[in-house]
């Protein structure tokens, strides 16, 4: 047919090709590159993905878990060594800025020595005052808790505790019996706590010794351990970690004081205004025991309910037992987070987590350097995670 478009094409052997259109190429099949086909892994891991994600994270718990606790060995074992290091890093965020203030018209070693010796002066005064109004009120303290006493019995005497005079006598005469069985194992206790005494003035020696140095150039001191320890390509990224660690403790310090001085002075205002036995030592008590968090002023106002129960009587005892609610709300809801904001800011579970473990690892002391330890731990990994810009 003329004009057919689909006549086929001679080839090399004379024969023409069906499907060609005259004047075209010839088609030819494009090939893609095969895709390298990737390992799907074990079954497990295609299967149940979160349990390799849990297993990733576990053994980096795990692995934090055993350092922490090899943290807690050696700080135990040189218990005095570390608490009056630890006193004196204290001492350094509470003066450290009063020196440096100083320091615009003294001479540096000068301003350390007004800072340190002006401190202690304001200490043994506030120890005296305390003292002073104790050995004031102890004639008179007596009586009333002679009378405290005879309120507390006749309290127990009526509903809901409903206990016979006859279970009072006994329960006294238990304890009697037992102070006369174990006297001389108080009389050891009391020995050994002699020693105790020995070895807290030797930490406050260790402490002011070390605190004078961590004032006048702890910045240099710093700088000497990381030159001389650190290698030259990890020198940065550990100056910054120390800087940042350095930060966290000195806010959770200035923090935890502005708390505590705060709970003391509400404290100390109602306890006056109730009119409680011992108002201005268990103002201070108050004090030292918000060190502690979460469980430090609980305690302490526990303390000052006991001793309103026995001076005062009922009402009064449930007024401070009432101030213990209150005062915990405002310290949990309003303080700690207006003013820890300046330092490492830890979830509240955080905090109680780390105040047990570290009350069951070394006790009183385990409990007062928990929450500043994760703090200072959490800022370094927060800074040895950050990337510096480029060009810094």
């Amino acid at each position: 047919m003329v004009g057919d478009t689909r006549r086929g094409t001679a080839g090399p052997d004379g024969r023409r090709r069906r499907g060609q259109v005259l004047g075209s190429r010839p088609g030819y099949s494009v090939r893609l590159p095969a895709v390298p086909r990737t390992d799907p892994g074990p079954p497990a891991e295609r299967t149940v993905p979160w349990l390799r994600v849990a297993a990733a994270y576990s053994w980096r718990l795990i692995l934090v878990g055993i350092v922490v606790y090899g943290v807690f060995s050696i700080l135990g074992s040189f218990q005095l060594v570390a608490v009056a290091l630890f006193l004196a890093l204290v001492v350094t965020t509470v003066l450290r800025p009063l020196t440096d203030l100083l320091n615009r018209v003294l001479p540096r070693p000068l301003c350390v020595a007004v800072a340190l010796v002006g401190s202690i002066l304001v200490l043994l005064a506030l120890l005296a005052l305390v003292g002073n109004a104790v050995a004031g009120e102890s004639t008179r303290l007596a009586g009333e808790f002679r009378g405290g006493a005879h309120r507390i019995e006749e309290w127990l005497r009526r509903p809901p505790f409903r206990l016979s005079p006859g279970r009072l006598a006994e329960l006294e005469n238990q304890v009697t019996r037992y102070l006369a069985a174990h006297r001389s194992s108080l009389l050891s206790r009391a020995v050994s706590g002699l020693s105790r005494v020995v070895e807290v003035v030797t930490g406050c020696a260790l402490a002011l010794f070390a605190s004078v140095f961590f004032i006048h150039s702890g910045e240099h001191l710093w700088g000497w351990i990381r030159d001389q320890l650190l290698p030259a390509g990890a020198r940065p990224a550990w100056d910054r970690a120390g800087r940042a660690a350095w930060r966290a403790f000195a806010g959770y310090t200035r923090g935890i004081i502005i708390v505590a001085a705060t709970n003391a002075v509400l404290v100390g205002v109602a306890l006056f205004v109730l009119r409680v036995p011992l108002a201005l030592p268990l103002t201070l008590l108050e004090f030292f025991a918000a060190f502690v968090p979460l469980v430090g002023s609980p305690v302490a106002l526990g303390i000052a309910t006991i001793v309103a129960l026995a001076g005062r009587g009922p009402l009064i005892a449930l007024a401070v037992l009432a101030l213990i609610v209150v005062i915990g709300q405002l310290e949990g809801h309003v303080l700690h987070p207006l003013v820890m904001s300046w330092a490492v800011r830890l979830h509240p579970l955080v905090v109680a987590v780390s105040v047990i473990a570290g009350s069951i690892i070394a006790g009183v002391i385990g409990a007062v350097v928990a929450v500043p330890l994760v703090s200072v731990v959490w800022a370094v990994l927060r800074a040895l995670r950050a990337v510096p810009p480029r060009g810094v």
